[in-house]
Protein backbone atom coordinates (compact mmCIF):
# COMPACT_ATOMS: atom_id res chain seq x y z
CA UNK A 1 0.00 0.00 0.00
CA UNK A 2 1.09 3.42 -1.12
CA UNK A 3 3.35 5.16 2.41
CA UNK A 4 0.91 8.55 1.74
CA UNK A 5 -2.07 7.04 1.75
CA UNK A 6 -1.61 4.42 4.92
CA UNK A 7 -0.14 7.63 6.90
CA UNK A 8 -3.50 9.03 6.10
CA UNK A 9 -5.42 6.27 7.32
CA UNK A 10 -3.48 4.60 9.64
CA UNK A 11 -5.02 5.68 13.26
CA UNK A 12 -8.36 4.73 11.96
CA UNK A 13 -7.21 1.54 11.46
CA UNK A 14 -6.35 0.89 14.64
CA UNK A 15 -9.55 2.13 16.09
CA UNK A 16 -11.19 0.40 13.58
CA UNK A 17 -9.36 -3.14 14.47
CA UNK A 18 -10.04 -1.87 18.50
CA UNK A 19 -13.83 -2.16 17.43
CA UNK A 20 -13.91 -5.10 16.00
CA UNK A 21 -12.14 -7.05 19.21
CA UNK A 22 -14.85 -4.98 21.26
CA UNK A 23 -17.29 -6.84 19.50
CA UNK A 24 -16.01 -10.44 20.30
CA UNK A 25 -15.69 -9.25 23.49
CA UNK A 26 -19.33 -8.48 23.36
CA UNK A 27 -20.09 -11.55 21.91
CA UNK A 28 -17.87 -13.87 24.13
CA UNK A 29 -19.46 -12.33 27.64
CA UNK A 30 -23.25 -13.01 26.18
CA UNK A 31 -22.11 -16.73 25.00
CA UNK A 32 -20.76 -17.26 28.72
CA UNK A 33 -23.87 -15.67 30.31
CA UNK A 34 -25.69 -18.28 28.04
CA UNK A 35 -23.78 -21.27 28.86
CA UNK A 36 -23.59 -20.79 33.01
CA UNK A 37 -27.26 -19.27 33.52
CA UNK A 38 -29.34 -19.96 30.29
CA UNK A 39 -32.53 -17.33 29.57
CA UNK A 40 -32.13 -15.64 32.88
CA UNK A 41 -32.66 -11.80 32.88
CA UNK A 42 -28.75 -11.10 32.55
CA UNK A 43 -28.88 -13.03 29.79
CA UNK A 44 -31.82 -10.77 28.46
CA UNK A 45 -30.11 -7.86 29.38
CA UNK A 46 -26.45 -8.96 27.85
CA UNK A 47 -27.87 -9.96 24.68
CA UNK A 48 -29.91 -6.75 24.33
CA UNK A 49 -27.08 -4.49 24.96
CA UNK A 50 -24.88 -6.47 22.14
CA UNK A 51 -27.71 -5.84 19.54
CA UNK A 52 -27.72 -2.55 20.73
CA UNK A 53 -24.13 -1.90 20.08
CA UNK A 54 -23.95 -3.53 17.01
CA UNK A 55 -27.48 -1.44 15.59
CA UNK A 56 -25.30 1.38 15.91
CA UNK A 57 -21.85 0.25 15.09
CA UNK A 58 -22.14 0.22 10.96
CA UNK A 59 -22.81 4.01 11.92
CA UNK A 60 -20.18 4.57 14.22
CA UNK A 61 -17.42 3.17 11.31
CA UNK A 62 -18.84 5.52 8.31
CA UNK A 63 -18.98 8.57 10.63
CA UNK A 64 -15.78 8.24 11.85
CA UNK A 65 -14.06 6.85 8.38
CA UNK A 66 -15.84 9.93 6.49
CA UNK A 67 -14.80 12.45 9.39
CA UNK A 68 -11.18 11.12 9.33
CA UNK A 69 -10.69 10.86 5.30
CA UNK A 70 -12.75 14.24 4.90
CA UNK A 71 -11.53 16.38 7.60
CA UNK A 72 -8.87 14.96 10.20
CA UNK A 73 -7.68 11.58 10.97
CA UNK A 74 -6.53 12.58 14.53
CA UNK A 75 -9.52 14.07 16.01
CA UNK A 76 -11.62 11.26 14.74
CA UNK A 77 -9.13 8.26 16.10
CA UNK A 78 -9.40 10.06 19.13
CA UNK A 79 -13.17 10.34 18.81
CA UNK A 80 -13.13 7.12 18.00
CA UNK A 81 -11.40 5.50 20.65
CA UNK A 82 -13.56 7.68 22.89
CA UNK A 83 -16.80 6.37 21.26
CA UNK A 84 -15.53 2.50 22.29
CA UNK A 85 -14.67 3.61 25.58
CA UNK A 86 -18.38 5.08 26.27
CA UNK A 87 -19.71 1.63 24.23
CA UNK A 88 -17.61 -0.33 26.82
CA UNK A 89 -19.36 1.56 29.70
CA UNK A 90 -22.73 1.48 28.10
CA UNK A 91 -21.85 -2.41 27.84
CA UNK A 92 -20.77 -3.15 31.51
CA UNK A 93 -23.63 -0.19 32.58
CA UNK A 94 -26.32 -2.87 30.94
CA UNK A 95 -24.07 -5.80 32.58
CA UNK A 96 -25.89 -4.18 36.28
CA UNK A 97 -29.02 -2.71 35.33
CA UNK A 98 -30.70 -1.03 32.21
CA UNK A 99 -30.83 2.72 34.03
CA UNK A 100 -26.68 1.88 34.45
CA UNK A 101 -26.37 2.49 30.90
CA UNK A 102 -27.97 5.69 30.34
CA UNK A 103 -24.08 7.58 30.71
CA UNK A 104 -22.80 5.63 28.64
CA UNK A 105 -25.59 5.84 25.79
CA UNK A 106 -25.70 9.51 25.91
CA UNK A 107 -21.92 9.92 25.85
CA UNK A 108 -21.91 7.29 22.70
CA UNK A 109 -24.51 9.81 21.22
CA UNK A 110 -22.60 13.21 21.72
CA UNK A 111 -19.36 11.14 20.11
CA UNK A 112 -21.17 10.12 16.80
CA UNK A 113 -22.89 13.90 16.88
CA UNK A 114 -19.46 15.10 16.81
CA UNK A 115 -18.35 12.84 14.38
CA UNK A 116 -21.46 13.42 12.13
CA UNK A 117 -20.27 17.73 12.23
CA UNK A 118 -16.80 16.22 11.25
CA UNK A 119 -18.40 14.63 8.43
CA UNK A 120 -20.46 17.79 6.97
CA UNK A 121 -17.54 20.48 7.53
CA UNK A 122 -15.28 17.97 5.54
CA UNK A 123 -18.01 17.76 2.77
CA UNK A 124 -18.63 21.20 2.63
CA UNK A 125 -14.98 22.04 2.85
CA UNK A 126 -14.08 20.45 0.28
CA UNK A 127 -16.99 21.59 -2.23
CA UNK A 128 -16.18 25.22 -1.16
CA UNK A 129 -12.38 24.16 -2.03
CA UNK A 130 -13.72 22.95 -5.69
CA UNK A 131 -16.61 25.13 -6.14
CA UNK A 132 -15.63 28.17 -4.70
CA UNK A 133 -11.64 28.14 -4.81
CA UNK A 134 -11.55 28.93 -0.93
CA UNK A 135 -9.38 26.31 1.18
CA UNK A 136 -10.69 26.56 5.41
CA UNK A 137 -8.89 23.22 5.62
CA UNK A 138 -6.10 24.25 7.69
CA UNK A 139 -8.59 26.06 10.16
CA UNK A 140 -11.40 23.82 10.52
CA UNK A 141 -8.28 20.73 11.67
CA UNK A 142 -6.83 23.27 13.96
CA UNK A 143 -10.50 23.83 15.30
CA UNK A 144 -11.64 20.30 15.05
CA UNK A 145 -8.52 19.21 17.09
CA UNK A 146 -8.84 21.62 19.86
CA UNK A 147 -12.71 21.01 20.13
CA UNK A 148 -12.21 16.81 20.17
CA UNK A 149 -10.63 17.53 23.49
CA UNK A 150 -14.36 18.89 24.44
CA UNK A 151 -15.60 15.62 24.33
CA UNK A 152 -13.83 14.43 27.78
CA UNK A 153 -16.24 16.91 29.71
CA UNK A 154 -19.14 15.10 31.15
Amino acid sequence: MDEVVMENIFLLVLVTLLSVLQNAFFAQKVKECKAHNGKTPAFERLSCANRNCMDAYPTFLAVMWCAGICLSQAPAAFAGTVYLVARQKYFVGYMGQTCQSTPGFLFGKRVLSFLFLMCVVGVVNYLLVTYGGSDYKEYIQMITKAASTLLLIP
